[in-house]
């Protein structure tokens, strides 16, 4: 089950939006912990923070940055039995949703 989201209302909706490039360059990329930020996982886990969901994962994974190490049918059980999301695909949609409020302040 896919979660709502209401961006681009929210985004229709705003006075004002930043122009994109003053939040994140064109070839910049984005630290995959700013995505998986703390407010998210908490709101969204039983986790506090990604690093410890990742390391709570049935991998040899022990951070967001070994995240490689954990197979993808496993993470996709690992993500359905302890967030509210049915698979990795679903977070992952969510989480971009909620830095890019995050990030245009909306």
């Amino acid at each position: 089950m896919v979660q709502p989201s209401n961006l681009a209302e929210r985004a229709a909706e705003a006075d004002e939006l930043p122009n994109p490039r003053d939040i994140v360059g064109e070839h910049e990329e984005i630290p995959v912990t700013d995505i998986f930020d703390e407010a998210f996982i908490q709101a969204n886990t039983d986790f506090g923070d990604f690093d410890q969901m990742v390391a709570a994962s049935p991998s040899e994974a022990d951070s967001a940055a070994d995240l490689e190490l954990v197979p993808d049918g496993t993470w996709d059980e690992f993500v359905a039995e302890t967030t509210v999301f049915a698979d990795e695909e679903e977070m992952v949609f969510a989480a971009r949703d909620h830095w890019v409020e995050t990030q245009l302040g909306l």
